[in-house]
């Protein structure tokens, strides 16, 4: 059916007719290009917003509108950087993946998917949008996992020395809470550079041995990864930091600002916000085994599940036993031809869907179908015992400890490169506005 003239017109003369009676209203602009794609200035306020609205809640002090706008597109550049990344690999975060990780927070907090949503409504929050946001995190989370990992060696040198360590401090450590101002420098720096953030560097620490708020003066001036945060790192204990750090902040106390420190970066002041001690007795292994599913072109993720779901039900009826089915179509060819078996273990080496899951079940309890990060699993806690720390305990320890130290110090080198390499360009609203 062809459209009315008369009602073409009359719309068009409507929007002439509101045309002339006020101003064109711009309803959103583009605030930084990178690479091929945008980041919208409603996305900056959005978030210059929430950071606000944090801080508030957390009666925190913020610095000037502008500071916080900077530190702000810096953070949204390197998402989009990792998004992109993850969108040329083609990384995906489907549908069942996300519910399984809605699912298993509900489950940490101790309440159901509808509540946890009725709560995040109740809260003038948009479910649909928690949702897609939680997609982003999973998918920054498993881009970093993907390129970082590979860059990362650990030797058998480095653990040696570090279980003979941890043997000397009978596993009791101090976790410290770390604040960290970096001041940049570019790269092959002149003479007068370097002199100026020397001085910048000193003016910043004279303002915190002054009393000036840390967060508040990070926020402000940091070009450090934790920025945003006001420049605290979470807990660590010296063997999980960057080596900067644990280089300086030997028998520190709380309280204590060192610095300025110079590096390759430029000049870093460190204050210690906490330190708590840390103290291992036992640790409680479980024994379980699985049966993994990798979805692929040819297995897809409703199909991969309902396999899983399949199995589970011939098991409990009797009809096949775990362990003949994990030998046939397990996945993990670590466990599959020992009938699934992954042996004792700190459950805290499994990925984190793998680990909730665990602790969730009871002794002989077999798991409905769930998805990590590796794929689709049914698992079966067999026993669970608590031990001493053991030598391989220690040297998983300090596999882990050494590697979360290297993941954080290669990740942001690994950020710093892809910036490094990408085409970036900021339009100053002031300006186009003109």
């Amino acid at each position: 059916m062809k459209p009315c003239k008369k009602l073409i017109f009359g719309f068009f003369a409507l929007v002439m007719s509101q045309a002339s009676l006020a101003a064109p209203q711009l309803l959103d602009r583009v605030a930084v290009q990178i690479n091929d794609g945008i980041v919208l200035e409603s996305e900056v306020q959005n978030m210059v917003d929430t950071v606000k609205a944090n801080a508030k809640a957390a009666g925190q002090s913020l610095p000037s509108d502008q500071a916080l706008r900077t530190q702000v597109i810096e953070r949204l550049i390197l998402t989009r950087l990792q998004l992109q990344m993850a969108d040329r690999i083609g990384l995906h975060i489907g549908d069942l993946q996300l519910d399984q990780t809605i699912e298993n927070i509900a489950k940490q907090q101790n309440m159901s998917v509808a509540q946890m949503r009725a709560e995040i409504e109740a809260d003038g929050n948009s479910f649909s949008q928690y949702r897609e946001q939680l997609r982003e995190e999973v998918t920054l989370g498993e881009i970093q996992r993907i390129q970082v990992q590979r860059r990362i060696q650990v030797s058998p040198q480095e653990i040696n020395s570090l279980v003979k360590l941890i043997k000397e401090q009978g596993l009791k450590d101090v976790e410290y809470q770390v604040g960290h101002i970096l001041i940049e420098v570019p790269s092959n720096p002149s003479s007068e550079q370097l002199e100026a953030a020397s001085k910048r560097a000193n003016a910043v620490l004279e303002r915190l041995k002054s009393g000036a708020n840390f967060r508040e003066t990070a926020i402000a001036s940091s070009a450090g990864p934790k920025a945003l945060e006001g420049g605290i790192w979470d807990y660590m204990n010296i063997n999980e930091m960057p080596t900067l750090f644990a280089e300086v902040i030997t028998d520190a106390k709380k309280g204590d600002i060192i610095g300025p420190i110079k590096s390759g970066a430029g000049f870093h002041i460190i204050k210690i916000m906490d330190a708590r001690g840390l103290q291992t007795q036992e640790v409680e292994e479980v024994k379980a085994r699985h049966i993994l599913l990798k979805p692929s072109p040819i297995l897809s993720e409703d199909r991969a599940k309902a396999m899983l779901q399949q199995f589970l039900k011939q098991i409990r009826s009797g009809e096949a036993k775990f362990e003949d089915l994990a030998r046939q179509y397990s996945e993990d060819p670590g466990s599959a031809t020992k009938g699934g078996e992954l042996g004792w273990a700190d459950p805290s080496i499994y990925v984190p869907e793998f680990a909730q899951t665990l602790n969730s079940l009871k002794q002989g309890e077999i798991s409905e179908p769930f998805r990590s990060t590796h794929g689709w699993h049914i698992t079966q806690l067999e026993e669970r015992r608590k031990t001493d720390a053991t030598d391989q305990f220690n040297t998983n320890r300090a596999h882990q400890l050494i590697f979360r130290r290297k993941f954080n110090e290669e990740l942001q080198n690994w950020l710093d490169e892809m910036r490094a390499d990408a085409y970036i360009e900021l339009f100053d609203p002031e300006t186009d506005r003109g």
